[in-house]
């Protein structure tokens, strides 16, 4: 049979013989599936034969000649590995010919291969590489192959031949897409702008969001399509929902720092709540090189200059070459006369808050009283009446706290009368909560014997201020008690936490 023949030439590496006699059986049966899958598989071989960049227009001369119904996806899928081979041939290049990309990826559409499957994957993969910097061509590549057809290893993150890991492919494939539909200018000149495919796009980060929280950038890229295609009235409404979620990542603050673009005092703001977020330094740097000229136009020198020695810090660690702005301002005579800080972090929890009071602006602040300050743990108790009360961590809100201390506060996720997540605080003089919580005590110090604390009338004098001021049953005392909930007892009494005077200390009174 001619079909045997064939396969013989072929096999034989007598190509030309193989292609006369097929197009011979094509040309006497047209219609024959037989004869159509024995001519491809004939310019298949002629195309491997010149996989090469070199031989680069034979190949795709061959490729372009394959034409068989959907079905046939042996044929498309083992093409598809030639076609890998020649996208990473032209990627290792110099100078990679982005024409020639083009020429491939016209022809490799045309294909019907097995998706989803490992061969399918490859080939975005490669032209994943290709096209990631050209916006019209990623947004042909994603729409065209389909990000539906990820498999689930697909999913995973990636570990290299040197061990390390990279992400997943697919967090790679949204990131780029993302960006893609992010406005920009053109190499011609001309401006991209695709509001539609970017609002359809915004569902399907939600979605891998959602289903992928290990994903670290896909929020960070939604965020950045948010900024970019909302309408500017009504950019905060879509974004503060998602800032709040993410609050506590460096990054969100920079996106939300160019909404206040015309607003110097809050985009400084955001600088600085970005810049008390735990971080590796090396990705804080764009935001330290963001800050510099905000300290400088407030005069605040040694906080410039210090930001200006944690980016040289981090350059000279990882190899970096150092920003010709950041360089020019150490040769200034102010970096000469300023003092460097061990870090600017006073600054930024000075300025933070306004930042924050654009995210909670619509909870309602409340009073609240310091009751007791954990030093070690970072935690301090407060009330803001006999109903409320709670804790919360005070170290990144807080550099200086005593008891007593009154502040405005908001909250969100809190149980009652315990953990509260603070998220707003500001120093605030309320007398009334003063009047309520607070009072000064006097009198005669009553200790038993076997106690290491003792009272004065209905002031409870805890065993540290005891032992602090040396106080002895008899002791006439002076100084301030604030009214605490003793969760033992149920019920709200006066603790003492300062001891002003100290008199009579004879220790021969009987205590009661």
């Amino acid at each position: 049979m001619p079909s045997k023949d064939i396969k013989a030439f072929r096999q034989a590496g007598r190509l030309k013989e193989a292609l006369d006699q097929a197009l011979a059986d094509v040309n006497r049966q047209p219609e024959n599936i037989w004869a159509k899958r024995n001519l491809c598989w004939v310019y298949y071989d002629f195309a491997k034969q010149n996989n090469t960049p070199e031989n680069f227009d034979v190949f795709v001369s061959y490729l372009d000649k394959i034409d068989l119904p959907e079905d046939e996806k042996l044929l498309f899928d083992v093409s598809a590995r030639m076609i890998i081979k020649m996208g990473y041939a032209l990627l290792r290049a110099e100078g990679a010919d982005t024409e020639k990309f083009n020429t491939l990826f016209d022809i490799t559409k045309k294909f019907h291969y097995t998706k989803p499957s490992e061969i399918y994957s490859a080939l975005f993969r490669v032209f994943h590489k290709a096209f990631r910097d050209n916006p019209l061509k990623y947004i042909e590549l994603a729409e065209w192959w389909d990000f539906t057809n990820f498999r689930n290893e697909d999913y995973n993150r990636e570990t290299m031949p040197d061990e390390r890991t990279v992400m997943s492919l697919v967090e790679q494939a949204y990131v780029a897409y993302a960006k893609s539909l992010l406005p920009t200018q053109l190499p011609n000149g001309d401006n991209f702008c695709d509001r539609e495919r970017a609002t359809a796009f915004l569902l399907a980060l939600d979605k891998i969001e959602e289903e992928h929280p290990e994903y670290q950038y896909p929020p960070y890229y939604k965020a950045k399509l948010l900024l970019a295609y909302d309408n500017k009235d009504n950019v905060l409404t879509s974004l503060l929902p998602y800032v709040k979620k993410k609050r506590n990542e460096y990054w969100i603050w920079d996106i939300l720092s160019e909404v206040y673009a015309e607003d110097d005092e809050k985009q400084f703001a955001c600088y600085c709540r970005g810049l008390l977020c735990f971080t590796p330094e090396e990705m804080l740097v764009r935001l330290r090189t963001k800050i510099v000229p905000y300290f400088l136009k407030k005069q605040m020198w040694d906080e410039a200059k210090t930001e200006i020695l944690l980016i040289q810090k981090t350059h000279s660690k990882k190899g970096w070459k150092m920003p010709e702005q950041i360089d020019d301002l150490t040769k200034q005579q102010w970096f000469f006369d300023a003092n460097e800080q061990e870090d600017n972090k006073s600054a930024y929890r000075q300025f933070a808050p306004a930042a924050e009071e654009v995210l909670y602006h619509d909870i309602p602040e409340i009073s609240v009283i310091v009751t007791f300050i954990n030093d070690d743990k970072k935690v301090l108790n407060f009330a803001a009446s006999e109903d409320t009360f709670g804790f919360f961590k005070y170290d990144r809100l807080l550099k200086n706290v005593q008891t007593g201390d009154t502040y405005k506060i908001r909250y969100v996720n809190y149980e009652p009368q315990a953990f509260y997540q603070v998220v707003t605080i500001k120093q605030y003089d309320d007398l009334e909560l003063k009047h309520f919580f607070l009072k000064e005590f006097q009198g005669a110090v009553k200790m038993r014997e076997s106690n290491t604390f003792g009272f004065v009338d209905d002031v409870f004098l805890p065993s540290v201020l005891c032992k602090e001021n040396e106080l002895v049953n008899g002791c006439s005392a002076t100084g301030n008690a604030i009214k605490t909930f003793d969760a033992k007892k149920n019920k709200w009494s006066w603790k003492a936490y300062e001891v002003q005077n100290i008199s009579n200390c004879s220790g021969d009174e009987d205590a009661t």
